[in-house]
């Protein structure tokens, strides 16, 4: 049966459509919603559609797609068209941010691990999505996106409601002492024990949207670890080197869902 996880302080934003989608057996590849890793694209294209369908917007809704590379490049929608959603040749390249005021477009995040980040401006009415591996971390990709909502949109950083969803927790994410130390000025943001460093990227993410000028209280973790629960979502660590992927959306709608 298909279900979303959804964060509790945007629920009570009529305006606001957001949803991050959980495995499902009954459906083809377990419902992953991603074109790029080598699975039959119909049968993608599929997922995509019921997902559509499911957010139950009173609107037609135009999704937005990157090619996700670890970077730290921010890109603004500013037409309602969609990219990159029925064939991978139109995504937008080379991004891991996604920031637009435009209602009824949906930025959306692919993971199977790493930090799916959505932004929600109420005042300004502005939305933003963010991918944070370690490496977009270590670029403080999800500060830059703020400062850059800031920048355009004249967004007030303490007003930004924060989701951060499920990714690989510190009680699942090994790395190596050169990764880990990335980030030793961040308090809590790994363990040690003996040569194993367990990195919490959720953790740093939060620390850096906290630098970025957001409030902790506005600030939602969904506190859920891909590799602990891989049988609701894709993790490419626990499952091995996994090709599905479940993707984190936000939206402005002009009406309630």
């Amino acid at each position: 049966m298909l279900s979303f996880y959804r964060f509790s302080h945007f629920k009570k934003y009529d305006s606001l459509l957001h949803a991050v989608s959980k495995k499902s057996e009954d459906k083809p590849y377990a419902f992953s919603l991603a074109l790029h890793t080598g699975e039959d694209e119909k049968s993608i294209i599929t997922n995509r559609k019921t997902l559509a369908k499911l957010l139950e917007s009173s609107s037609s809704l135009q999704f937005i797609v990157a090619n996700q590379t670890h970077s730290d490049h921010i890109k603004v929608i500013d037409k309602p068209l969609p990219r990159g959603w029925e064939s991978s040749s139109d995504a937008i390249e080379d991004c891991d941010a996604l920031i637009t005021n435009l209602p009824n477009v949906v930025l959306t995040i692919l993971t199977a691990d790493c930090v799916p980040i959505l932004l929600y401006d109420p005042a300004q009415k502005v939305v933003a999505a963010v991918h944070a591996g370690w490496k977009g971390s270590k670029a403080e990709i999800v500060k830059k996106t703020v400062q850059k909502m800031t920048e355009i949109f004249n967004t007030n950083p303490a007003e930004i409601q924060a989701g951060i969803a499920p990714s690989i927790g510190g009680c699942c994410y090994e790395v190596g002492k050169e990764v880990a130390e990335h980030f030793s000025h961040i308090p809590d943001a790994y363990t040690q024990q003996d040569e194993k460093y367990m990195l919490d990227l959720p953790t740093v993410n939060k620390q850096q949207l906290l630098e970025a000028g957001l409030k902790e209280k506005n600030i939602e973790l969904s506190h859920i670890c891909t590799a602990c629960n891989a049988e609701h979502y894709f993790s490419y660590r626990k499952e091995q080197g996994c090709s599905g992927r479940f993707m984190s959306m936000i939206a402005l709608d002009k009406y309630p869902y």
